[in-house]
């Protein structure tokens, strides 16, 4: 829906007052948003942030930028040590694609995250979306941030709708640039205001619209609130070959040598050795109870996506 039929300049302008206003006295104090963050603090926890709640980030990020201040850091050290770090967060192709854009920004821009969109975009693994998101956050750039969480609130305030469509729409970018704020500073703090309120207020389950500063404006309410035109699919995970995976990932994080192949698929006890450090991931994995076909599907596709070698007969994490 254009903007100009239905919102005029003053409309918009009240649309930004109150949201802007809202995120500034309710918005949650992370290190990513405190001016003395780095251009990297900023890039890493974009990365970090997908798909992926902030309560799950938030150590990981601390720890990651305690551990690699910046890019050169990274850099410096084998890709095996970004997955390991990763921990737990999850779908950890994200941290070979962190330590490629750190040896990318060394090797190409002198070791400093390069502050415009077309230049992140050109970083190894970083998208539309958090180029961006980097170029606006990081270096206050007038940028076209759309997430999940502004996609919502746009659908809703806007559109009237309960959803937006499944997949991203050019009407969808459309409409979020003709909500930007003309002025570099106030689209910067637009941008982080709807991302903010899509995660705290208007949730994709149960928005909380007692609580929204634009309540009296919201399309959707004012339709009487329609339920979604489609139910989201949730990803499976127990009994997957997502859940295996992760649980071989675990028992490589934590081994200090080379996993045996057979130590995947037989227990500890039954192979007459103990396990090198890995005795506790290596049990949670077993208790899977995978086929292994199901366990020989996972251990190939760590090899295929880089997140794991064979080194002197056994896998271990990349060097």
């Amino acid at each position: 829906m254009p903007v100009g039929p239905s919102l005029n300049r003053d409309a918009l302008a009240s649309l930004h007052a109150r949201i802007t206003d809202w995120f500034a006295e309710t918005a949650r104090d992370l290190p990513w948003r405190d001016a003395g963050c780095s251009p990297w603090g900023v890039l890493v926890s974009e990365i970090m942030l997908q798909q992926t709640p902030v309560v799950r980030v938030l150590p990981v990020w601390q720890e990651w930028l305690s551990r690699w201040p910046n890019p050169a850091a990274l850099a410096g050290e084998p890709a095996g040590e970004a997955v390991r770090l990763w921990g737990r967060l999850g779908y950890p192709r994200r941290a070979l694609r962190l330590h490629a854009a750190a040896v990318a920004i060394v090797r190409d821009h002198g070791g400093t995250v390069p502050g415009t969109y077309t230049e992140l975009l050109a970083l190894p693994g970083v998208g539309s979306y958090t180029a961006a998101a980097v170029a606006a956050f990081a270096f206050g750039r007038r940028e076209t941030v759309v997430d999940t969480n502004i996609r919502r609130v746009h659908a809703r305030l806007i559109s009237g709708v309960a959803l937006p469509s499944p997949s991203l729409t050019a009407s969808e970018m459309r409409l979020a640039a003709e909500l930007l704020p003309d002025d570099d500073g106030a689209s910067v703090h637009w941008n982080a205001a709807v991302m903010e309120l899509g995660a705290l207020v208007c949730t994709a389950r149960v928005p909380k619209c007692a609580a929204c500063p634009v309540r009296n404006s919201c399309a959707w309410i004012a339709a009487g609130e329609p339920p979604p035109s489609y139910i989201p699919k949730g990803q499976a995970w127990h009994g997957t070959d997502r859940q295996v995976r992760g649980a071989v990932m675990a028992v490589l994080r934590t081994a200090e040598n080379p996993v045996p192949p057979e130590m995947f698929h037989q227990e500890p006890a039954d192979l007459g050795f103990a396990p090198d450090g890995v005795a506790v991931p290596l049990s949670a994995l077993h208790r899977l109870n995978c086929g292994p076909e199901q366990l020989d599907r996972a251990l190939a596709g760590l090899l295929t996506d880089g997140l794991a070698e064979l080194h002197q007969g056994g896998y271990r994490l990349p060097a």
